[in-house]
């Protein structure tokens, strides 16, 4: 009788774990996507001022998981792990959460996310278009190009609220406890930080317009207060899409002085014919407005992308910044990220990249 209990407890064993897991789902995604470059930095001092590199270009695998809770309801989890695969290393830094998710009221996540900094209509890194030839470079940074506006990454201690599509329209809202580091409220005289940030989006078939506003103060200090608005749209008709984002950011110390005011805009084309991707992109940064030096900048990246297939692309790409005497503007990612100090960017340099890259999503 002993004998004839082992099978089915053995089946019994193996059976319960596949129905537990018959409800949940983990799906591995995400893409490999690295460049051989070559790095200048014009009216600059350094020698030599250039170098040829073979670098990362925002490798990542996504572990993602969903749980059939019943009644429209889902719990849905995602680990976003950064690569290098040129370097062999890696961390999960990128878009990392834990939340529930419901087609009547939209999905609620807590943990870091990807919140204002990237919002706008270009194109030009979707595929095998650089990073560096992102507009996020002016954009996304004010006091001259020396301070990151939400920033210019994942925001952490995020509660984040994604709204269901209603008609043409739907809505982000979020909110951080200290967008830096670990909350530090507890035995600060000085003050208890936070972040807002609301995302409005309207999108009709071929258009599109949206509007980003962002509200931090940093934990246990006055200075350091950002808001920020962006606004931008795009129209596509055919194969040609053109787009357009503008941001006006300001940085200030707590009380009624600002210590930075900037206004930027950026104007990405694209136009696709098959296989073929041409990009065309212009940015500028308007001198500060709170200092009296010329610390503007203007931005220029062109990108050629040939998809293979659905999954592999390869590209060229170029991207310039000119810096004004006192701008110290940087392409996205370029600097010590990349394993090369040299690549900062000093007042006035002028930082410009040619790049190839492929890039193979799974």
């Amino acid at each position: 009788m002993f004998t004839r209990c082992i099978p089915a407890a053995a089946a019994i064993l193996l059976a319960t774990p596949y129905a537990a897991l018959a409800q949940s789902s983990v799906t591995i995604s995400g893409y490999l996507k690295l460049s051989v470059e070559g790095l200048k930095l014009g009216d600059s001092a350094k020698s030599p001022s250039g170098e040829s590199r073979l670098v990362d270009d925002s490798s990542r695998i996504i572990f993602a998981v969903t749980e059939d809770l019943g009644r429209g309801l889902q719990a849905i989890a995602q680990i976003d792990w950064r690569i290098a695969p040129d370097s062999g290393a890696g961390a999960p830094s990128g878009n990392n959460w834990v939340g529930v998710r419901s087609a009547s009221w939209g999905i609620l996540k807590l943990g870091r996310h990807d919140l204002h900094y990237n919002a706008d209509p270009s194109e030009i890194t979707a595929k095998a278009g650089s990073k560096k030839a992102g507009p996020v470079a002016l954009l996304a940074f004010a006091a001259g190009g020396r301070t990151a506006i939400a920033g210019n990454t994942r925001t952490p201690n995020a509660v984040v609220w994604d709204s269901p599509t209603w008609g043409p329209f739907d809505l982000r809202l979020a909110y951080s406890a200290n967008t830096a580091t670990a909350e530090a409220d507890i035995g600060s005289a000085v003050r208890r930080g936070r972040a807002w940030n609301v995302m409005p989006r309207l999108t009709v078939s071929q258009w599109q317009l949206g509007w980003s506003h962002w509200d931090s103060k940093p934990d246990a200090a006055l200075a350091g207060e950002q808001k920020a608005d962006r606004f931008w749209g795009y129209y596509a008709w055919g194969g040609l899409r053109i787009g357009l984002a503008y941001d006006k950011s300001r940085i200030h110390t707590g009380g009624s002085a600002d210590t930075s005011r900037r206004t930027a805009w950026s104007v990405p084309l694209r136009y696709r014919s098959g296989n073929h991707n041409f990009h065309a992109e212009h940015a500028r940064a308007r001198d500060d407005t709170v200092t009296a030096s010329a610390d503007g900048a203007r931005m220029l990246a062109l990108a050629y992308v040939y998809e293979l297939s659905k999954r592999t692309s390869l590209g060229l790409s170029y991207a310039r910044i000119r810096n004004d005497p006192d701008a110290a503007y940087n392409l996205d990612g370029s600097a010590g990220s990349q394993g090369s100090p040299s690549g900062a960017v000093a007042p006035g340099e002028d930082p410009r990249v040619i790049a190839a890259t492929i890039r193979h999503a799974f």
